[in-house]
């Protein structure tokens, strides 16, 4: 391997990555004075570091735009500070001492690669690249046949070098790419042949089938997943995540180790003529606050959706007076500077100078005119969606964590118009308690009077030394669910304040940007028209 030993390792510094960029540049005028004003590395599109001694790659943070970077014949030992880098698209790493690939996974847009001549023995690390169309991985250490099933992930790979690894000697290897990769078309810099193809696909089609059939099952589980994961977001943006099962009550028992044990004494269950038991009341109530809201959060949506629909109507509206009023003026703008260029009287051309200035300034009031109204429209619209929005959260709230008169009372308990959601599960939750506390205070009482016919476990019977330790056992359990009830309430109602502060806070602070921009437009086009009108100076014109 080409390796610049007779050269000091280098770093990549302000004055490599200057000079680089300032040899690369443009070689006419506009180069020039590109050169002279100084080049901002992040308007950058095309970088050159190759023959450099550079032994770590760092400070390309700045060139946020590049798409071409060439590292070739260096002394590179690590794949790293590429993170910025995001609208790579070729990027030449080939003649280095690189052992792994590895720090590429923000490079999405990279659809060339080489990594020609390095130390590499694993083709990994590589699967954010989905557009990847060229990969080039001659002369490394790469051994392993079955590695090369890794790359069809790519579904764009055409192009694939891997000649001078220990794999290439394999007498099955060009048959086996062809076979496990058959969309690619250039191994090795050769076309590969549809007949090859053929025979590759017959050769290995056990195989390859059974391959397919492990990959469909797992896109399918990914898809799954994805679906899952999908979900979940919505239900995160309703603030009702994991309320739609049992995971709030399982959660209330998962460091409620005595409470476990509790939940098993007898005469706790229910008859096989009940129907409910305390977990279906409970997850019952769960799955009424998740209904409840998912479809205040379509409300919420629906609203933000219409706010958004009345400004950018009324944005549109005025910026269409805006532009017709600035193409009227215009014309009259054109006309008046071709008359005060055609007058030879001095006093004439100062009283049209004057005139067209009094334009001007009328076109000022006129535009801030249109953006004052536009700012009064739009205050009354966000005051407007503001009131509602937070109505529509207070609402939420209320019924969540107070009143709840939307909900049927599915359990028999009896909890009419008014009964809080959270309230109904404390409810539960202190009828659950009352009943176990007397059952336990029961059981105890057999046991000391020898009466107790049922076998208790031995974790369980631990439980009843005596009645004080009954008693804290229970209460412990008890306000172990309690707690876990008002957090997962509080944790609700936190989130759902916080995003409605968060949004109002976005929108105004978005409004007067809007407004800052349009009054830095409307004076940079007034000074633009007034600027013309002042460089007619008298001296020309009277010329």
């Amino acid at each position: 391997m080409n390796r610049l030993y007779d050269m000091e390792p280098r770093v990549m510094d302000d004055e490599m990555l200057k000079l680089a960029v300032g040899e690369q540049g443009p070689r006419e005028e506009a180069g020039q004075l590109a050169k002279q004003e100084g080049i901002l590395f992040k308007d950058v599109l095309s970088l050159q570091l190759d023959f450099q001694n550079i032994l770590r790659i760092d400070n390309l943070w700045q060139f946020e735009s590049l798409r071409k970077l060439q590292l070739d014949n260096n002394i590179i030992e690590k794949i790293e500070g590429l993170e910025n880098l995001t609208h790579l698209v070729w990027l030449d790493l080939s003649f280095n001492n690189i052992e792994a690939i590895e720090g590429l996974d923000t490079l999405v847009n990279l659809e060339d690669l080489s990594l020609f001549n390095n130390r590499i023995s694993k083709i990994d690390s590589l699967d954010t690249l989905v557009k990847l169309q060229v990969l080039s991985l001659g002369n490394n250490h790469i051994g392993n046949m079955m590695n090369i099933i890794y790359l069809r992930r790519f579904k764009a790979l055409r192009t694939l070098s891997l000649s001078g690894n220990p794999v290439a000697e394999n007498e099955d290897y060009k048959m086996f790419i062809c076979a496990y990769l058959p969309d690619l078309v250039y191994l090795d810099f050769q076309r590969l042949d549809d007949h090859t193809k053929e025979l590759a696909e017959m050769k290995h089609q056990y195989s390859i089938d059974e391959l397919k059939h492990r990959e469909n099952l797992m896109q399918a589980q990914l898809e799954d997943e994805q679906a899952r994961r999908e979900e979940l977001e919505e239900h995160k943006v309703a603030f009702v995540e994991q309320l739609n099962g049992t995971f709030l009550f399982d959660s209330m028992y998962a460091e409620d180790m005595e409470g476990s044990k509790l939940s098993n004494l007898p005469g706790l269950q229910p008859s096989l003529t009940a129907s409910f038991t305390y977990k279906d009341k409970f997850v019952i109530i769960c799955l009424n606050i998740f209904e409840y809201g998912l479809k205040q959060q379509e409300k919420r949506k629906a609203e933000l959706e219409t706010f958004m629909e009345c400004v950018q109507e009324a944005i549109q509206e005025n910026q269409e007076q805006g532009k017709l009023t600035i193409a009227k003026f215009e014309e009259k703008h054109l006309l008046s500077l071709n008359a005060i260029r055609e007058e030879s009287e001095l006093s004439n051309i100062e009283t049209k100078i004057v005139e067209h200035s009094e334009d001007i300034t009328a076109l000022l009031n006129v535009l801030m005119t249109l953006e004052m109204q536009l700012v009064e429209q739009l205050e009354e619209t966000i005051n407007m969606f503001e009131r509602n929005i937070i109505d529509l959260v207070g609402l939420f709230v209320e019924n969540v964590q107070s009143l709840y008169p939307f909900l049927e009372d599915p359990l028999g308990m009896h909890c009419g118009p008014g009964a809080p959601a959270h309230n109904m599960c404390r409810d539960l939750e202190n009828h659950h308690h009352e009943k176990l506390l007397e059952i336990a205070i029961n059981i105890l009482e057999k046991i000391v009077k020898g009466e107790m016919d049922e076998d208790l476990p031995d974790d369980l019977r631990s439980l009843f030394i005596d009645k004080d330790t009954i008693v804290n056992a229970v209460g412990a359990s008890h306000d172990i669910h309690l707690l876990k009830i008002d957090n997962r309430e509080d944790e609700l109602v936190t989130r759902v304040n916080s995003w409605c502060t968060h949004l109002l806070d976005k929108i105004h602070k978005d409004e007067i940007m809007r407004n800052r921009k349009r009054v830095k437009e409307i004076n940079q086009y007034i000074d633009h028209v007034q600027s013309e009108l002042d460089s007619l100076e008298y001296g020309d014109l009277l010329d």
